[in-house]
């Protein structure tokens, strides 16, 4: 719960490998101890013989090679000032800054150093230019390794009970905001 109240937590563990989990007392959770919980070795494992073929295609999509970036596609994320006038003995900048930006006036250029001011976006910058994507025609789908019978694997129907219970253990956490 996403509260700052207190709460009463219970798990009920049944001769059956069940178990079901409370929240002041409705129930929250619910299933096999077996399906659950990693408690036993898994009943199939991947098969150790087996690999992806070496030409298996992942990729549902690919760029399109028809596709071509359009010629007034512009990548630049920022621009100059058309307001602002550029000294001549000066280079151009890559950036400019905003003409609009003011220095603080508790600014001290000793101890906070030099006042740099915001940059201007770029109005026209639509982001890095990617074709389109179409579907890979030699798309297999997503490869998934064959599996076999563990042979670690041994079912315990008894999973649920714990011949020398001696301590139980609560991981209570709380949080203040």
């Amino acid at each position: 719960p996403d509260d700052k109240l207190s709460h009463i937590y219970t798990l009920v563990v049944k001769p059956d490998n069940t178990y079901e989990m409370f929240i002041d007392q409705e129930k929250k959770e619910s299933g096999s101890l077996e399906a659950d919980w990693d408690f036993l070795e898994s009943k199939e494992i991947d098969d150790p013989s087996d690999k992806k073929p070496e030409d298996w295609v992942d990729d549902a999509m690919i760029p399109d090679p028809e596709d071509k970036k359009p010629e007034d596609w512009d990548d630049n994320p920022k621009i100059d000032d058309p307001e602002d006038s550029k000294p001549e003995d000066w280079e151009q900048p890559e950036y400019i800054a905003d003409p609009d930006a003011k220095k603080p006036e508790d600014w001290d250029d000793d101890t906070d150093g030099d006042w740099e001011p915001a940059m201007i976006p770029n109005p026209d910058y639509k982001g890095e230019w990617k074709p389109k994507q179409i579907d890979n025609p030699n798309y297999k789908g997503e490869w998934v390794h064959p599996q076999i019978d563990n042979p670690e694997y041994a079912e315990d129907p008894f999973l649920y009970r714990y011949a020398n219970t001696e301590f139980i253990g609560f991981d209570l956490w709380q949080v203040k905001s």
